[in-house]
């Protein structure tokens, strides 16, 4: 099949073959800045926006993307030459594809390209509200001193160049600088990245930062600024050539970046929006007081158990997320990991049965169309388990409940940190933190309890005798046995116990 370009002109012509926006969106005006156009933002919050703008009502609630490292110029460009356009191909259980050509992003930045422009934009009185979707490092929080690190470079150099910032902080401090000095109504900034309370982690963090490098905009932002909580969930695994080529190939779009997803898609908002919001529960949005139970059951079961797969799954020397779930072994250590250590801290889950929801997750985890890549699934290791596994460790131990999966899976992350596989093949390991645990996996294999001295990523945790003696004897397995049978073997110990 002849190719065309996905774009403005030519976007007409695959009417026929995709499902394509049926709004102007000459008419569509920018209400939301989002910053971090990636994949997930254009399967979730971008194609939640575009369903939304079908209705004429809503042609105030278009996405300006800003794009704002040096390393997101690739995603700029593209959306740039497509005119913001991109398909969404979802990857249905049964292999179907169902594709869908999203228009919500009308606007499109380059931070490093022109700061000042991006300011100007999150400053503008169109602007209602601000998203992000800036990774769990994102937030410069440090796990062992639970407060804002002021000692990375960056945020030192925004301090010290205001006008011209590099982190999100920078750019949002003068923004609302601006709009405090111009008489500008407020903005709510929504955090939809996978933070528990991630609305007041983002609050935390900003009012940190604001506090040193703009002290007088303190009150003027606890006031005029809202925070709202989230929970975001759609697996978006990373798209491959395989995609681009096949879109081509079936539909005649010829673009250079489509978004690959599952069927699947989740979004819990608390209700706090300080100068409006799109009726996003129009199109399948859930609205409630209180988002924490919902952030906590995504986190802990969800995105931990995309981790415990990456992980162990990394080690055996499998490279998708769904070949590791079909291992049985592996399938049944994460059902128990859901089942005795996770489910008993989750509580106030109106709405939710538990018992499918679990199921429902190893159902998408084992979606063999999505191909989820492990690498991708176990970047940033170092700001993950703080989050996803770690909660669920303290609250066990403050219980004196049981811990041993999630030190299993510890122990593996630090034999993961020495960079092979159980077969001696090099791991894509990518993390901000890469160097230091290679260098503590390294101390490990002579005292494994070293590893655990990262305090950046564990706290104090080492000094708990209980989850060391269990971390230990797993680490020690693990090298003797192997991933599987030590994990046949926890499997077989545990069921014996039922």
């Amino acid at each position: 099949m002849t190719s065309k370009k996905l774009n403005n002109k030519n976007l007409s012509e695959f009417t026929s073959q995709v499902s394509v926006s049926g709004y102007d969106r000459s008419s569509v005006k920018a209400g939301i800045v989002h910053v971090g156009i990636g994949g997930f933002h254009r399967a979730h919050q971008a194609y939640y926006t575009d369903q939304l703008l079908h209705d004429e009502a809503n042609k105030d609630w278009g996405i300006c993307g800003v794009a704002l490292l040096d390393f997101d110029q690739k995603i700029y460009n593209t959306l740039k030459d497509q005119d913001g356009l991109y398909t969404l191909i979802v990857k249905e259980l049964d292999g179907t594809l169902t594709k869908t050509v999203v228009g919500s992003i009308v606007e499109y930045l380059f931070a490093p390209e022109n700061p000042t422009v991006v300011i100007e934009k999150m400053a503008d009185e169109a602007i209602k509200i601000i998203t992000l979707t800036i990774t769990e490092g994102g937030y410069n929080y440090n796990e062992a001193t639970k407060q804002f690190d002021f000692d990375n470079p960056a945020i030192q150099y925004d301090i010290d160049n205001p006008n011209s910032p590099k982190t999100i902080f920078g750019y949002l401090a003068q923004a609302l600088k601006l709009r405090k000095e111009r008489n500008i109504k407020g903005v709510s900034i929504q955090s939809c990245d996978n933070i528990q309370h991630n609305g007041n982690m983002a609050k935390k963090m900003l009012l940190s930062y604001i506090e040193k490098a703009e002290p007088s905009l303190v009150d003027w932002v606890k006031e005029n600024v809202s925070f709202p909580n989230s929970m975001v969930d759609r697996i978006t695994p990373a798209t491959s050539q395989f995609e681009i080529a096949g879109l081509k190939e079936t539909s005649g779009i010829d673009d250079a970046w489509p978004v690959v997803c599952e069927p699947f898609k989740q979004w819990v908002i608390e209700d706090d929006f300080i100068t409006g919001r799109p009726a996003w529960e129009n199109v399948g949005a859930q609205f409630v007081d209180d988002v924490a139970p919902y952030e906590k059951m995504k986190l802990s079961l969800l995105n931990a158990g995309h981790s415990v797969l990456g992980i162990l799954g990394a080690l055996m020397g499998y490279s998708t997320i769904d070949e590791a779930v079909h291992n049985n072994a592996i399938s049944a250590f994460l059902r128990i990991y859901m089942g005795n250590e996770v489910t008993p801290i989750l509580t106030g889950l109106e709405g939710i049965n538990l018992k499918n929801y679990k199921h429902s997750l190893i159902q998408r985890f084992g979606n063999i169309y999505i191909k989820d890549q492990i690498d991708r699934i176990c970047s940033e290791s170092s700001a993950k388990i703080p989050i996803f596994i770690l909660p669920t460790v303290n609250a066990q131990l403050k219980e004196n409940g049981p811990i041993e999966y999630a030190a299993f899976v510890i122990a593996a992350w630090a034999i993961y940190s020495l960079g092979l596989d159980e077969n001696g093949n090099t791991l894509n390991i990518k993390d901000a933190m890469v160097d230091v645990l290679h260098e503590k996996a390294l101390e490990a294999k002579d005292k494994p309890e070293l590893f655990l001295g990262v305090k950046a990523v564990f706290g104090n945790l080492k000094e708990n005798e209980v989850f060391v003696a269990s971390y230990v004897n797993a680490y020690e397995n693990i090298l003797k046995y192997g991933v599987e049978k030590c994990v046949v073997d926890i499997n077989s110990n545990v069921l014996n116990k039922i």
